[in-house]
């Protein structure tokens, strides 16, 4: 008679599950938004951590009072990657964190890259190249502009250690996560002497001890137990990055599998059992938070943009989905890049929207409404067109976020990938990993040979009703979009960084 409560701490809300594990279905959710900090400068995206903690007790509490608590044995945090959590000596935070989708570090990731001897040797060294998103620039960035703070650093954690801090009092953190900092060598699963000493040699004593993702952080103190009404002997389980809890909550725990998030952001992740390291660094090395290693594309711009879209037009959900509907495959010819946040993949951190091929046919709302739609995903495929040079060829896509909801964008998906795709049954697949991730972790406890893969076997489902196949004749319309966009891409990286200085004035 057990329930794991999953969390799922996101750029724009936290969310939360409580799992029951002997019948493995989700027996209560509940949400809370959080903001990014407004009228920072272009490219500083920041959060609060407070925020969080505060999302953190809204949500526990209300799926608390839907459960008996007494049946609550563990949780465990996913949150958002790469976010820097800056503390003092006594733990508490020395400025707003700043997130995954800040790209205000472009300088410190040359500085980095050079001190390494170039992109070849930090690869070598560390297994992924640095990108402006990473947690390694971040803290150069704070040693180089606010000098003052990086002298009170004494803690450097993520946003989902932050949680777990906060829940169990520790500095902890584990490889998955941590493989998305550029600190950690994703072979070795240690800290980079090389890397750390390029940012600070101190860093080094700043930076919380590694465990392995099955580990338990701890349990709740007594404090947060009081204020939940949990027992003090519920566990806080190792947690992990957001995507490395998607996996989890998606079954993608072995090789086979892969899953797409259409989120905020856009990933495309698989699981691998040895480390797959791209030698042009636009595929991130991660490790897993299961035990593996879990190669993944990035895009930073997905449902903020369809969002951008349908508000310019006022238009409802529903009526985004009719407009693009009723409009021809590719738009009439409008192609879109959509790098509103910049770009990860591929790495064009000063990046900025463009609509390409605008005339007096295409310059209405359901041609704007379906390139964008068109866009973010074709800006998905050509990291999962990386992922394939590498050897991870999918058979069908497990697709999760906001976008998955959506039958004509499904239908989209599987034409651009060119593989069928379905839908979860849960569909807060992060939040559903936590939960799984902490049962798992408490078994280990009492039995060292238990796989997560009986978890997820037994509790992840598909949701077959939302599956779509490919059409072939739109799937090689789309090949041709996606060499116009790639290409359009690639003429524009000299320029973009141009169009930035103009924002300044």
């Amino acid at each position: 008679m057990s329930i794991y409560i999953g969390i799922d701490s996101g750029t724009q809300s936290t969310k939360a599950v409580a799992l029951d594990l002997d019948t493995g279905k989700v027996v209560a959710e509940a949400r809370a938004p959080h903001r990014l900090i407004p009228g920072l400068p272009v490219g500083h995206m920041e959060q609060h951590p407070a925020e969080w903690v505060a999302a953190l007790d809204t949500t526990i509490g209300a799926v608390a009072s839907q459960i008996d608590r007494t049946r609550v044995k563990g949780i465990g945090v996913s949150g958002q990657q790469h976010g820097f959590v800056p503390l003092d000596k006594n733990g508490a935070v020395i400025r707003p964190a700043k997130l995954w989708c800040d790209t205000s570090t472009l300088e410190e990731c040359d500085i980095l890259t050079k001190k390494l001897g170039g992109e070849k040797a930090v690869i070598r060294k560390a297994g992924l190249a640095f990108l402006p998103g990473f947690t390694a620039p971040k803290i150069l960035w704070l040693k180089r502009h606010e000098p003052k703070n990086f002298r009170k650093l004494r803690h450097v954690l993520l946003p989902h250690d932050y949680l777990n801090f906060y829940l169990a009092g520790k500095y902890f953190m584990e490889h998955g996560d941590a493989s998305g900092t550029a600190l950690m060598n994703v072979r070795t699963r240690k800290w980079s002497k090389p890397v750390i000493d390029a940012i600070d040699p101190k860093l080094a004593d700043y930076l919380p001890p590694l465990h392995s993702s099955d580990a338990v952080v701890g349990t709740l103190s007594p404090d947060v137990a009081d204020k939940y009404g949990f027992s003090t002997d519920v566990i806080v389980s190792a947690g992990g990055g957001d995507n490395m809890m998607g996996a989890i909550g998606t079954g993608n725990v072995k090789p086979g599998v892969v899953t797409a998030s259409f989120g905020t952001s856009g990933t495309i992740y698989a699981h691998a059992e040895k480390p797959v390291v791209d030698p042009r660094g636009e595929i991130a090395a991660f490790c897993g938070s299961t035990g593996g290693w879990m190669p993944l594309l990035c895009t930073m711009n997905v449902t903020t943009v369809t969002e951008q879209v349908r508000s310019l037009f006022n238009y409802d959900h529903g009526a985004l989905a009719d407009a693009v509907a009723a409009t021809a495959v590719g738009s009439d010819g409008l192609v879109m890049l959509p790098y509103l946040e910049g770009e990860r993949t591929p790495n064009v951190p000063a990046g900025s929207g463009v609509y390409f091929g605008l005339n007096q046919n295409t310059l209405k709302p359901g041609q704007l409404a379906r390139s964008a739609m068109e866009g973010v995903t074709m800006g998905m495929n050509y990291g999962l067109q990386r992922l394939s040079a590498l050897g991870i060829q999918p058979k069908e896509i497990r697709v999760t976020g906001g976008g998955a909801k959506s039958p004509i964008w499904r239908q989209i998906m599987a034409d651009v990938f060119g593989v069928p795709v379905v839908a979860m049954v849960e569909d807060e697949g992060a939040a559903l990993g936590g939960a799984i991730q902490a049962a798992w972790a408490q078994a280990r406890q009492k039995r060292k040979t238990a796989r997560i893969a009986t978890f997820t076997d037994r509790i992840v489902a598909k949701d077959e009703s939302t599956r779509v196949k490919p059409n072939k004749k739109r799937v090689a319309r789309y090949a041709k979009i996606q060499t116009v966009q790639n290409r359009l891409s690639e003429a524009l990286r000299d320029v973009f960084p141009l169009q930035r200085e103009l924002t300044k004035g």
